[in-house]
């Protein structure tokens, strides 16, 4: 049997359930005359009789007691699997997708792990990508992104952190080639910095226009290789201060210019942005966040 008419099985299990078309009328906020209508459509349809009809109103035949029973059945399952719906909203437990570009990689590593501790029903899964995940679709529930916040409606956006770029070199660098006596001193030094350039982020504009390109002696494709290479000792380059002043090998060749500094956003969808779960892990990371410049 299919069922195209919910209306209908539904308008009939307030009549089964109340014995009256006037009280099932007030029950659905219809009119009585739509009641009587639906009955007896889902009659024809059916090819039964669901009603007896009397003075006193109507009686339910053996078809529509077993209507009555599947119904009630029905209904109480909605209203459990509305529960639980409900609990999964309401507690802070399950997936948390989040996704980060490959520099905030360490950070979130440091702030997921700390918010376990304290809600040891998460599971979570960091997703690192420099390719803007749909939330939309689910692609992921909280994403931090840099440069731009973005234009779209369905999304909340807020500011989380101005995080401190500078420039830094391998001490082994240095001893090889000397420091970087300001900016007079750049054609006297190797440089390493991502292979295209976005002129949104300050420090890659910086570099961009500050280093000839034959001063640039190795490039990559991500910020992460970028930090790699200069951990390697291969050239000087950017480098978030967190990861720069915490390497006990890294040292800062330039003082560190706050035009640098990266914007990063917290962004959410706003059907997921209120839920339990979302709205908890946004609240801690802001608070992480506050620390970060100081790192």
């Amino acid at each position: 049997m299919n069922i195209d008419n919910w209306d209908e099985y539904r308008t009939a299990y307030q009549v089964a359930r109340l014995r009256t078309v006037s009280a099932a009328a007030e029950v659905l906020g219809v009119h009585h005359a739509t009641v009587i209508r639906h009955i007896d459509s889902l009659e024809g349809k059916l090819g039964a009789k669901l009603f007896q009809r009397h003075a006193r109103g109507y009686t339910p035949t053996e078809a529509g007691e077993d209507l009555l029973t599947v119904a009630a059945a029905t209904e109480d399952q909605l209203t459990q699997l509305a529960g639980r719906i409900h609990g999964r909203g309401a507690s802070v437990s399950g997936d948390l997708i989040v996704t980060c570009l490959p520099q905030m990689s360490p950070l979130m590593a440091r702030t997921i792990t700390k918010y376990q501790r304290d809600n040891p029903d998460i599971r979570a899964e960091l997703i690192v990508d420099t390719r803007p995940l749909r939330l939309e679709y689910g692609e992921a529930h909280v994403a931090l992104r840099a440069g731009a916040p973005g234009d779209d409606l369905d999304n909340i956006v807020q500011e989380l952190a101005r995080l401190p770029m500078g420039l830094y070199a391998h001490k082994d660098y240095i001893f090889r080639h000397g420091p970087l006596n300001g900016i007079e001193d750049i054609p006297n030094h190797r440089f390493c910095r991502i292979s295209t350039i976005n002129p949104r982020a300050p420090f890659m504009k910086w570099i961009g226009e500050h280093v000839p390109e034959e001063n640039v002696v190795y490039r990559c494709s991500d910020t992460n290789s970028v930090e790699d290479a200069v951990i390697a000792g291969a050239g000087i380059g950017f480098l978030p201060a967190y990861i720069g002043n915490e390497h006990p090998d890294m040292k800062e060749v330039m003082p560190s210019d706050p035009t640098w500094s990266s914007t990063f956003w917290c962004v959410t969808h706003v059907d997921l942005h209120r839920t339990a779960k979302v709205h908890s892990f946004v609240t801690f990371l802001k608070e992480e966040a506050k620390g970060w410049a100081d790192l």
